[in-house]
């Protein structure tokens, strides 16, 4: 088989429609618009979601909640996965979770929470700790530096 041999399988490529040629083209006087209406008219466009006018689903569904402007959000570690991942004397920080496949890419501060229990005096860099994980982390001997 050569390049000059080479042909598209029947049917895969179709000409183009002409519209508006002609009634024995198919598609002469409404150019296959149909008769009157909002999508006869050029330039129409309906914009996604829209219901002909009757109020849209998203403000019939009820408003609940509240939403913060000021929330933060931040990449959670629990001590009981320092407790599995790390040695005594180690110091933990966000890079070194992230390389330890913990943490996922976002760049988000990192704050550890008290799940778990925690044996080994490691010292754990974080932008913040929960109550409880300062607690455990301290009477196991290590420390908490806030970054």
């Amino acid at each position: 088989m050569k390049l000059h041999d080479l042909h598209n399988t029947k049917g895969a490529v179709r000409s183009r429609r002409r519209i508006g040629r002609g009634d024995a083209s198919g598609y002469g006087r409404t150019c296959g618009r149909g008769e009157k209406g909002q999508k006869s008219r050029t330039g129409s466009v309906i914009r996604p979601f829209f219901e002909g006018g009757q109020i849209p689903l998203f403000r019939r569904l009820p408003k609940r909640g509240f939403t913060s402007r000021n929330h933060k959000e931040y990449d959670l570690v629990n001590v009981s996965i320092l407790e599995k991942l790390f040695d005594a004397g180690a110091v933990v920080d966000a890079e070194i979770l992230r390389g330890k496949g913990v943490l996922g890419k976002t760049k988000l501060p990192l704050k550890v929470l008290g799940s778990g229990d925690i044996a080994k005096a490691l010292t754990v860099k974080a932008n913040k700790f929960s109550a409880s994980a300062r607690e455990k982390i301290e009477a196991s001997g290590g420390t908490c530096e806030v970054l």
